[in-house]
């Protein structure tokens, strides 16, 4: 949203130092700011003050700082990351339209994705870069929606209790959709009803004049209607208000499947790859029709949603065999679902690439176990790279992975599944031959 520096002082109850310009959008990293954008440095594991002589460089109109103001615009402010939750709760009261929270264990960015590309198809819509769900990407996905924008789709991630209460005081939604919960951070919570527990303060949040949008085959996310006063639509695959039936799956793992509703059945094809995937478009399905969108809005944009980036992207190698990259993140739930789904895949030979899963606490070595007799099951070959709990064939780092995969063909398949620490998406690149490798 474009305002004048002027105005983002009186916002953030900060100081103006230098011309009155105006700013269009904000960002916290120097490197990918756009032009005559507002630079706000972090102050975290390293001082994003020490980056904003690079921020002006790269065009920002002005910056935010908590120490004496230098050259170009300034707003001074006691603490610049409060000074961005007051950015995004102004922008939050320009949009007149729905907006929609998103969290649960696993699913969350690829149902935003998804419902993300259904609501622009109606209305300007604003919607969460890549995983921007915590108490900076909230804000500054509010803040950097264009001007005329009227609705927006937001993911929230937790990392303890109130988490989310906090970040939907920023983002009001009108509308929140709980995906599921599950063995996800649990190191932090403590078990896994703490986890519902903190995904549920999405549905207290929302207004009685709201909608709650819940996994209607999960146990936890269900009792959740009990927490709110706003109007419960469920989603599933067997059970729920809006269903996919019968989901299919092509050689390049695109699943087809029939929308069923209360506003009428459809036939939906997706980019998205997995199975799974369709229980998140009917997630997002279900709000979209919720709040008025049309069953031929909410079909076409559905079909044409791409996911973020290292979300079961499918490519090949030189030799045809199949890559899919999930190596964004990795909890039970997530690497449990891309397992079946690399089963799922036309294959003579099926290989998982895990690496661990982190933030598991106690449970950690039982849910490594599990994954590994899961793959086994399903007569996918485990490489586990750093990661010994799976009980499979052991390498340390990504080039003794690639190593392995050396031979891959075509008519072989092989998935890239880790928490985000691991960095297997370079595993992903090395083996389809990107620039760098």
């Amino acid at each position: 949203m474009k305002l004048a520096a002027s105005q983002v002082a009186e916002i953030t109850s900060g100081s103006l130092h230098g011309p009155d310009v105006t700013v269009a959008g904000a960002a916290i990293d120097s490197r990918v700011l756009e032009p005559g954008a507002l630079f706000v440095p972090v102050v975290a594991e390293r001082d994003g003050h020490q980056f904003i002589d690079d921020a002006l460089a790269a065009g920002a109109a002005a910056y935010l700082t908590e120490h004496e103001p230098g050259a170009g615009t300034a707003v001074a402010v006691g603490t610049t990351t409060t000074a961005l939750t007051k950015l995004g709760r102004w922008a939050r009261g320009r949009l007149s339209g729905p907006v929609v929270g998103i969290t649960g264990s696993a699913g969350k960015t690829s149902t935003k994705d998804l419902l993300g590309a259904v609501m622009r198809r109606v209305t300007p819509t604003v919607v969460s870069e890549r995983s921007f769900n915590n108490e900076l990407g909230v804000p500054l996905t509010l803040f950097n929606a264009g001007d005329g924008t009227r609705a927006a789709v937001v993911e929230m991630g937790a990392r303890r209790i109130g988490h989310i209460a906090w970040l939907a005081g920023i983002a009001a939604p009108t509308v929140g959709i709980v995906t599921n919960v599950s063995a996800a951070h649990t190191e932090l919570f403590g078990s896994v009803d703490a986890v519902a527990e903190a995904k549920g303060e999405l549905v207290e949040a929302l207004p009685a004049s709201g909608v709650a949008v819940l996994n209607a085959e999960d146990d936890r996310v269900r009792a959740m209607a009990g927490r709110t006063s706003a109007r419960v639509v469920t989603f599933g695959a067997a059970q729920g208000d809006v269903r996919a039936v019968d989901p299919t799956l092509d050689d390049e793992l695109r699943v087809r499947f029939r929308l069923v509703t209360p506003w009428g059945d459809a036939e939906v094809r997706l980019e998205a790859r997995g199975v799974h995937q369709a229980l998140n478009a009917t997630a997002a399905a279900a709000a979209a029709l919720a709040v008025d969108v049309p069953l031929d809005d909410v079909v076409a944009g559905l079909a044409s949603a791409s996911l973020s980036p290292w979300r079961m992207e499918v490519t090949r190698t030189a030799d045809g065999a199949l890559v899919i990259n999930d190596a964004y993140n990795a909890n039970p739930a997530s690497t449990a679902a891309a397992l079946r789904a690399l089963a799922a895949a036309p294959a003579t030979r099926r290989i998982a690439v895990l690496g661990p899963m982190l933030e598991l606490g106690d449970v950690s070595a039982e849910e490594h176990a599990r994954i590994g007799r899961m793959a086994a099951a399903l007569g996918i070959n485990v490489i586990a790279v750093d990661a010994p709990g799976y009980r499979a064939q052991n390498v340390a780092g990504v080039d003794e992975a690639a190593g392995l995969l050396a031979d891959l063909k075509s008519g072989e398949a092989v998935l890239i599944k880790a928490s985000r620490a691991a960095g297997l998406e370079r595993l992903a690149a090395k083996l389809c031959g990107a620039e760098g490798w």
